[in-house]
């Protein structure tokens, strides 16, 4: 097959406007490489920098099928697989055109199905059929040529050639820090569902009259409902947040800018006990303050910076009502919150001067190309 592209990302599961995705893609870009990108949703919303074709999302047993078509259509010497569906339905076609398969493995996919309810339905079905997909794509993340984990404790352990690319900010495709906005104002940016502290943020507005609130990304269907019951009951409350949906990269850290405070408020899950959120890098290299729940790998950061406040991690209401408290503080004493963006800006200096993991990325990639 003729190659008309270095490289080509592959994804049946995720969005275009995916921020790793926009990541890897820049960083090869910024090296001279060509790259397409074969995804979901609007083609407006893929890397500027890449050529995009995109499909409507399918229903989840049809993920593989598309991957396939994708991989097939392909022009990347080199092709680049976002999630199992895509791994597993790619990689025999890969393989067998001569072209150079990746793997990015963006999490610990056997504990991601731990936390989603859909898995136990039917007698547990949906999550047997999960955990043989995660099975085959771990076989086969193993072998490809590059794997990519997102950190350190994402399986597989030990593969044939195994990369650990964390989801470090990007500076590029972050807004320059920015005085803070006359008003207190609250941001979070990515996935948004109960198990990310959707309703303990929610909470934390109702506590806190003073703040607004900033929400970015897809609201999972599962508490699409209940969010909307919540806002509608308390007109004071709706009016005061905001949310944004899914925004590509640029458009969606630009909302960032001038906000307060970032929120990271997981719970404690099986999937979140051991990871370090992209947001929290994100949100410190803005020179944003950060309130977290009080996790392991959040804990150590914040513990270090101190450029934000840790609150325990629980239920809901108790959650919400941690953070709450903090943001009144902050509003009320604007000298506490100070402090804590000062501290934020010295983190924001030194993570935009760092080497990223994007360039030990490219490197490889090149690598890649050059022996084929």
């Amino acid at each position: 097959m003729r190659s008309s592209y270095d490289v080509s990302f592959v994804t049946s599961g995720h969005d275009v406007a995916d921020a790793r995705l926009h990541r890897e893609v820049q960083a090869l870009v910024a090296r001279g490489m060509s790259v397409e990108v074969l995804g979901l949703g609007d083609p407006a919303d893929g890397p500027t920098c890449a050529s995009v074709r995109t499909w409507k999302r399918p229903h989840i047993i049809a993920r593989a099928p598309l991957a396939a078509r994708m991989a097939a259509s392909a022009g990347g010497r080199v092709l680049v697989t976002l999630d199992p569906d895509s791994a597993v339905a790619a990689g025999t076609i890969v393989m067998s055109s001569g072209r150079v398969l990746v793997v990015d493995i963006h999490e610990d996919y056997a504990a991601l199905l731990r936390d989603r309810p859909w898995a136990n339905k039917a007698a547990g079905l949906p999550g047997i059929i999960g955990n043989g997909i995660v099975e085959a794509f771990t076989t086969i993340a193993k072998r490809a040529a590059l794997t990519l984990v997102a950190d350190d404790h994402v399986p597989p352990l030990e593969a044939r050639n195994r990369l650990v690319l964390r989801n470090e900010p990007v500076p590029a495709l972050l807004p320059d820090p920015a005085d803070p906005d006359p008003k207190p104002r609250a941001v979070y940016i990515g996935d948004v569902r109960r198990s990310r502290g959707l309703f303990a943020m929610i909470e934390a507005l109702r506590l806190a009259p003073d703040w607004t609130l900033d929400i970015v990304g897809p609201v999972a269907p599962a508490d699409a409902e209940e969010l909307t019951a919540s806002c509608d009951s308390d007109n004071r409350l709706a009016e005061r947040v905001r949310l944004h949906g899914r925004r590509p990269p640029h458009a969606a850290w630009e909302i960032a800018r001038g906000a307060w405070a970032g929120l990271v408020l997981l719970a404690e899950t099986p999937a979140f006990q051991q990871a370090l959120p992209s947001k929290l890098g994100e949100y410190l290299a803005c020179g944003l303050p950060v309130i977290s729940t009080d996790l392991p790998r959040q804990h150590d950061v914040l513990a270090d910076t101190e450029a934000g406040i840790l609150v325990p991690v629980g239920e809901d209401a108790a959650v919400g009502a941690a953070v709450a408290a903090h943001m009144q503080k902050w509003s009320e004493r604007p000298e506490i919150h100070a402090r804590a963006r000062a501290a934020a800006l010295t983190e924001a200096t030194r993570l935009r001067s760092a080497r990223s993991g994007y360039d030990d990325f490219a490197d490889a990639i090149s690598e890649l190309l050059t022996v084929r």
